[in-house]
């Protein structure tokens, strides 16, 4: 099974702003929209999260998530390319 992952928008946001840079929103294969991914600055350097949204219990729980390890790869390429063009514009 394939898909097409593009990259709907990205916002970067103040580099001062603790570890995110960026918000995205991600189109698949042209029929399904996915709003708010993060650009995040960790330990081992950037890396993309999930939406998600805190419980009851005060912890975060990620709303969209991915089946398989390629799919979470190839999400994590198409954004991380489309930051990295958006931090050299």
């Amino acid at each position: 099974m394939s898909f097409e992952i593009k990259v709907n928008r990205i916002h970067r946001l103040d580099p001062q702003i603790r570890n995110i840079k960026a918000f995205a929103d991600i189109e698949i294969s042209g029929a399904i929209l996915v709003k708010g991914l993060q650009v995040l600055d960790g330990r081992n350097g950037l890396f993309v999260s999930m939406p998600r949204q805190k419980g009851k219990d005060n912890k975060w729980y990620e709303t969209v998530r991915t089946m398989t390890p390629e799919a979470k790869d190839k999400v994590m390429s198409v954004v991380l390319e489309a930051y990295e063009a958006k931090t050299s514009e």
